[in-house]
Formats: structure tokens, sequence, C-alpha cells
């Protein structure tokens, strides 16, 4: 009954699909992905539920995705097919982006006029072949990925299994115990509508204390140094719109962090995932040495360090190894521009735990593109000629409160329209006075310059676009779809800044 259901549930997103204009083909591609036979492997079963979370000693009522058994998001085996059963038991209405997978334009978990939220109470199916990696799963509607509707999705591979390393991932968020509404609200001085804010990929709705940041991190004296928009020059770049409550890791700060046992002399691979809202960290590993061996769940030449930039909505997968005397080591997560910080605790067996301060001893400053600039992709796209190229303007700023593209707010946009099979390139110049964390859905992408400069970089879901700098883009566009282009800062993607790459099917 239950695959029956999903069924024909998906066959009416898959329907409405059919009606998309310029995407009607679409829909012999979607319905073989839905009809499961009898004999299939049952579902995976998933719920969006709400649930009471303590933060510095105090309940807040939040959002989480979990197996029946209250797994937080999932862990797939090599192989496994992503076939799952969701459930929203949040009390609204809610929908579930899988983000860093690339499945059919149906499936994706974004809400917009051909495929429809899923409604409190109900449920929805999905099926397809999910890709390798480390990813995660998050609300595309409302404020609620604010309000913690997130958890991680990985997908093992076979040379993960063979590798002789511990698994630990680490989701990070930016935490508030006020109505996010309330806080955009604050930088936008109520001028946006709060309650519709679902366009085909933003956000609305609320939870219940963080403060705007107008301007917080910029120093007037020295203004002209650096051009913002419109004219208006600036001494600094602003790094955060908000001052948060909590920065949490794996739902908690440092005041009672997770400490995970691992042996002495051991490895740990992190699968470290960037899902604040608003907020880049820096990684840091203290003592410890690490190799970043994948960038957005995929495959990058090995890079080492001890200090790593993590923008929202990325990961990275850090391989470290424990030293053979043992000891408790802090995995640190640092707030761009400020002191907060967040983490968890790698602890070998009878090691002692010291209390870790939330606060470091100097602020951090931003995450820029050092790391970008070192990694490199395994697995490179095969070279050939560019069939369509676009350049657009990251545009909007802070006074108002307004973040666009080429000065469209999403719904004044011009869609970026391609034929499935081309290679594409997409140059994004950031002439806004912040920088961008921008995410493509649909296709992963490799970064292939970086203000200029050409380079053969990781392949990615999400790149970051600096102020005053530029990144450009690369893929073979093989998914056709109406795919959100947006900036991961959900304040900016409220606001405006997203737009569209249509992939139209080939006759």
């Amino acid at each position: 009954m239950t695959i029956l259901q999903t069924r024909r549930r998906f066959l009416a997103s898959a329907a409405s699909a059919a009606a998309l204009g310029g995407l009607s083909t679409l829909l012999p591609a979607l319905i073989p992905g839905a009809v499961r036979p009898a004999w299939a492997a049952a579902p995976l079963r998933l719920a969006v539920e709400r649930r009471v979370l303590e933060v510095m000693g105090k309940p807040a009522s939040v959002f989480g995705i979990r197996q029946p058994d209250g797994t937080s998001g999932l862990f797939l085996d090599p192989g496994q097919r992503f076939l799952v059963d969701l459930a929203n038991r949040a009390g609204e209405d809610a929908v579930i982006h899988w983000h860093g997978m690339t499945p059919p334009y149906a499936q994706d978990g974004v809400a917009d006029a051909n495929r429809p939220l899923i409604r409190d109470g109900a449920s929805q199916g999905y099926d397809f072949e999910p890709r390798p990696g480390t990813h995660w799963m998050h609300s595309h509607h409302g404020f609620q990925e604010q309000r913690l509707m997130a958890a991680p999705l990985i997908v093992r591979t076979v040379e993960d299994r063979r590798e002789d390393a511990q698994e630990v991932t680490v989701l990070l968020h930016d935490f508030t115990f006020k109505d996010p509404a309330e806080v955009l609200a604050g930088l936008t001085g109520g001028t946006m509508d709060h309650g519709d804010m679902n366009h085909g990929g933003g956000h609305g709705g609320g939870h219940g204390g963080a403060m705007p940041m107008m301007n917080h991190s910029m120093d007037m004296k020295g203004m002209g140094d650096m051009k913002g928009m419109g004219g208006m020059t600036m001494a600094a770049m602003d790094l955060n719109d908000v001052e948060y409550d909590a920065y949490l890791a794996n739902d908690r700060t440092f005041d009672d962090p997770e400490v995970v046992r691992v042996e002495r002399g051991g490895r740990v691979r992190l699968r470290l995932i960037n899902g604040a809202t608003s907020t880049a960290f820096h990684i840091e590993l203290g003592a410890l040495d690490g190799t970043v061996v994948a960038a957005d769940g995929n495959p990058v030449q090995p890079v080492t360090g001890r200090r790593f930039g993590m923008v929202m909505g990325q990961r990275l997968d850090i391989l470290v190894r424990l030293p053979d005397e043992g000891g408790a080591f802090p995995v640190l997560a640092q707030r761009e521009g400020e002191r907060q910080r967040t983490g968890i605790i790698l602890a070998t067996p009878g090691a002692t735990v010291n209390k870790v301060a939330g606060l470091a001893d100097g602020a951090a400053g931003p995450v820029d593109l050092s790391l970008e600039r070192r990694l490199t992709a395994l697995a490179s796209l095969a070279p050939r000629p560019t069939d369509a190229a676009f350049t657009i303007r990251l545009t909007g700023g802070m006074a108002p409160y307004v973040w666009t593209i080429d000065d469209r707010p999403f719904g004044e946009h011009r869609p970026l329209t391609v034929l499935k099979g081309q290679r594409v390139t997409v140059t994004m110049v950031n002439e806004s006075p912040m920088a961008h964390p921008m995410h493509l859905h649909g296709q992963h992408f490799q970064v292939a310059a970086l203000n200029g400069t050409a380079l053969a970089g990781a392949v990615r879901d999400t790149v970051l676009v600096p102020m005053n700098g530029s990144a450009t883009i690369a893929f073979d566009a093989d998914n056709p779809g109406r795919w959100p282009l947006h900036c991961h800062n959900l304040l900016h993607m409220a606001t405006g800044m997203m737009t569209e790459l249509v992939c139209e099917q080939t006759i």
C-alpha cells in the first residue's frame, strides 16, 4: 500500500513537471524511477519532526529529520539506492532538499509551481541513484533550515569501506532562540512579506535572541578604500549579518560538547558539513595534521594542513591520525570575523578531557579562497569546447537589505537556459559588499577559474565568490530541469539572490 501511494504521489509530481514550459520531455525520464515493482526493496523511512533541544541550559523547539530509531539523517552503504519515504510530522508544510544529490527534477526537494510542498501529515516517496560522498539534507521552505530542519546524508563507497579509518560526521549550525522571520525583519526594516518566500527555493516561516548586525564588521573610518554597490564605499567587507545565540556541532555547544572515543594511533575520517544558515567557519585541528581528501563529496588530490575554511553548504572530508600516546583533541569550528566557536572532541581511552572555551583568544579573519586554490579534482572534466557561456553579477547590499543577481531579485530573474549535453560555463562576478557561497542544484561543477585565474579545481556544488572577486564554474549539463542557482546564505536568498539554470531536454 505504501508503494502504491508513493507512486501515485510521485506520478502527480511528474505530471506537473510535464506541464513546465520547455521541459515537457521530462515526463518519460521521471516515471520509471517512481514505479517500483512489488519485489523491490522496502523504502527507508524518514520523518520530519519537532523536538526539544537544550541550548546553553535553555529548551528550544526545533525540527529534526530522523529515522524510526532516532538516527538523524541517512547513511547509505555502497550500491544502496536512495529509496526513501519521507513523512511530514512537523506540524506545518515542508519540503526537504537532498543537498549534493543530482536526482531527477521532480525529486530535488524544492517546491515551486510544478512541485508542491509536502503537506503536514502527508508523505512523499523518492527513488533515485545517490551520489557518493558527504552530503546533507535540509528544508528548502521558509526559515525551517534555521530551525535545524537539517541532517547528514552520507553515501559510502567501496573504497570508504576498505579504508582503515573511523568515520566521524559533524554537522555545524548557527542557532537563534528568536523567530528567524523577526531576525530578517530587523535587517530589512520589516519591508518583506515573510509569509510566502517559497518561490522555487526561497524560505519563509519561523521559530522563536539573535540580533541583526547591520554593518557590524565595518570600520567606517577609512571609507573609500573599497567600492560597494551603487557607488557606496566602505573600508572593509561585512562578514556577518546576524549575531547568533549559539553555534552548534551535532546540536551541542562547548558547554556540553560531543566527545567521540577514538583509538590511539588510529585514523579518523572527519565528514564535516557546514549547515549554518549565515555563518562561515574556520576548521581548526589544533595539534593534529589533517588531509583534505574530498570537497562537497567529490575526491580531490590530498591537501594537508591544520586550518581549513568552509562556507555555508560546503562539505570537507579530512583524514587525521591520532598520536600513539593518545589524548584529547578538539576539532574546532570558529566563526569568521569573530571569536565564537564550536566543535567536538576526539578522545582516546583514558584521556583527560578538559573544558574548551566557547570563545577563542582572538577573532578569526574572513574565509577566503586559499584552500580553494589548492584543491584539484581527482577526476576533471574532459577537455571540450564550451557550448554555452554566461556571466552573472552578484549585486545588492545591506542598506536596503536586498540581495540580487544582475540587480534582479528572484521572480524578476533571467534564467540561464541550456540544452542537455552542452558544456556550460558560468562566471559569477561579485559586485556586492559581502562574499557569497553560490550553490547550484541538479549538477555538480568543476571550479574552472578564481578571480580570473584558470585552474582545474575541485568538483563541487557550492563555491565561495568573495567580495570584489569572481569564480567560474564548468559542467556538462546532463540533468534536465529548472535548477536553482542561489546564495546559500539563507537571508540573502530570501531577499532575492537566486536565479535558475534551465536545462532543456534535447529532442
